[in-house]
């Protein structure tokens, strides 16, 4: 029933740029999120989006590369990937059902499978 179906992972040069989508359903959608993990890594928010309270996070790594966007009229979360490094390379998952408040983001109940993003230097 409740689906979220990751998309856009692949191989890149360093420097390159990828688009991931996210399209779900049967889920809260108000506030989700871009998750990843490479391997002997723990899982790390990459970008989340709450509409109702008009937020956004990016962690300190990706914040000036990445972009999270949201069209609920096509139901697919996007993570706009620019000037990829070698340390993105990772698992990318999408979330759903999460909060915030301030700088604290929570939740996060539904997971995709996840994406594949592979960046050489």
């Amino acid at each position: 029933q409740e689906q979220l179906v990751e998309s856009g992972g692949g191989s890149v040069q360093a420097g390159g740029s990828l688009r991931l989508a996210c399209v779900y359903s049967g889920l809260p959608s108000i506030c989700m999120g871009w998750f990843r993990q490479a391997p002997g890594k723990e899982r790390e928010g990459v970008a989340a989006i709450n509409l109702l309270k008009r937020r956004t996070f990016y962690a300190d790594s990706v914040k000036t590369r990445f972009v999270i966007s949201q069209d609920n009229g096509k139901n697919t979360l996007y993570l706009q990937m620019n000037s990829l490094k070698p340390e993105d390379t990772a698992m990318y998952y999408c979330a759903a059902d999460c909060d915030s408040d301030g700088g604290n983001w929570f939740g996060f109940g539904y997971w995709g499978q996840g994406t594949q993003v592979t960046v050489s230097a």
